[in-house]
């Protein structure tokens, strides 16, 4: 029997199968991620009259410019001194090295937090929001949204400082989470941001005050989806944006990365950074699958819409504000909420030393009492005030044996009282007795004289 045209068959048929299975993984990707999604889109005329920065800062004064979303990366944030935990030889590195990660990035793993959630506090202490003043990027940010043109901002980012710098929860998307909210990774109760930050910074392994759970803040760990909230607003906000404006970012990470392709042809956009990024694809699964990113296109021969402005994101931040006119502005609101948060720093760490230094004398307070005191009521006068804890009970204890010894001995007093009077009431009946007695004594006496 020859089977060479069913083993024919078969093979056309498992071909047939792989070429169905990665055309439906192309248009899941397609959807999902917002690949080749302009294509379907028709350009409008063009709304620069050069791609150059001159043209974006005249397109944005025009007025026709209302509804400008930003994305944005580390860079944005580099000035504000957090410290790289990746960068062998750094303070924070080296003190990750205790835990002996099997690479810098496990400290975001999930499966690795479970069991040893140590690394990744201890990281979260040394960058935890509150501990960091927003960049000139951040405030730039806030005055686009003061001024009522900041439609929406995705940011790659987890330290906060978006939030710091005053833009509220509705223009913002964290496309990796943030520290603004933890949740139990067994029974899903929700914590708050100050619940977990006394907890963190006590050293102190957060776990759940209904089951015992280990707290995870709500930032995304690998293996682990990103909100829902990204994916809704990149689905909704896009279509509507007339500029896009994209900062400190390398544009290698997905799905963030594919975001610039989300909006209209017609769109300008601007990225400010230090070398150009996000030309193409450069993800070689996707590629394998067929899929690529148009990405920017700034030496295209007939680009009229993608724009390079090579600096850092401070610096081209306040060449951008100088030019829209903006600078001074930009300028004191910097110094006026760097000096609010160094007065809130301050006080802040005043009130962290002082909880120190009392918790410091109270765990030190048997060694602060006087070696001549003698006699319990001494030693409870010497004490310190501030006692807590185990002090605080030991002195509840010494009063309630007080109050029980007064009560003793009022008793006692009582009793004696008691037998204070019944001892008058006797005496009385004696006297009474006397009395009668001397009564008859007298009448025999008078009997006797007649």
């Amino acid at each position: 029997m020859d089977n060479s045209n069913n083993e024919e068959g078969a093979s056309g048929s498992s071909s047939s199968g792989l070429d169905f299975d990665l055309e439906a993984l192309r248009k899941y990707f397609q959807e999902k991620l917002g690949f080749s999604k302009s294509e379907s889109v028709p350009a409008g005329p063009p709304k620069l009259e050069n791609a150059n920065i001159e043209s974006i800062v005249k397109y944005i004064n025009s007025g026709q410019c209302k509804k400008i979303i930003t994305m944005a990366g580390a860079g944005i944030s580099t000035s504000a001194g957090i410290p790289d935990f990746r960068s062998p030889g750094s303070g924070l590195y080296h003190n990750l090295e205790k835990y002996q990660l099997p690479n810098p990035m496990a400290i975001f793993e999930l499966d690795y937090f479970r069991h040893r959630p140590e690394a990744f506090f201890t990281l979260a202490k040394e960058l935890y929001p509150g501990s960091f003043k927003p960049t000139p990027c951040h405030y730039f940010l806030k005055l686009l949204h003061e001024k009522g043109l900041l439609l929406r901002h995705f940011t790659q980012n987890i330290d906060n400082l978006e939030r710091i710098a005053g833009l509220p929860d509705d223009v913002l998307v964290e496309a990796h989470g943030s520290f603004h909210t933890s949740h139990c990774l067994t029974c899903k109760q929700e914590y708050a941001l100050h619940w977990m930050k006394e907890r963190i910074f006590s050293d102190v392994i957060p776990t759940c005050d209904k089951c015992n759970g280990l707290v995870k803040p709500d930032i995304v760990f690998f293996g682990e989806n990103l909100p829902y909230r990204y994916f809704h607003r990149s689905e909704t906000d896009f279509p509507d944006a007339d500029l896009l404006i994209i900062m400190g970012t390398s544009l290698v990470v997905q799905p963030f990365c594919s975001l610039v392709d989300n909006a209209p042809q017609d769109c300008p956009r601007l990225l400010l950074n230090k070398e150009k990024v996000g030309v193409g694809t450069t993800d070689r699964m996707l590629a394998s699958l067929g899929l690529s990113t148009e990405g920017l296109g700034f030496d295209n021969k007939n680009n009229v819409r993608d724009v390079f402005l090579q600096r850092d994101c401070d610096s081209g931040c306040h060449q951008l504000a100088d030019m829209l006119g903006w600078g001074e502005e930009l300028k004191q609101l910097i110094s006026s909420e760097h000096a609010r948060l160094d007065q809130e720093l301050k006080k802040e760490k005043e009130e962290q030393e002082a909880l120190t230094a009392s918790l410091k004398k109270t765990s030190l307070g048997e060694k602060e009492k006087p070696h001549h005191a003698t006699g319990a009521d001494t030693e409870e006068k010497e004490k310190p005030h501030h006692d807590t804890g185990a002090d605080t009970e030991e002195k509840e204890k010494r009063l309630s044996e007080k109050h029980e010894n007064v009560s003793e001995k009022h008793d006692k007093v009582g009793e004696t009282h008691d037998t204070v009077g019944e001892t008058h009431e006797k005496l009385s009946e004696k006297h009474e007795k006397l009395s009668e007695k001397h009564e008859n004594v007298s009448d025999r006496y008078e009997k006797h004289e007649k």
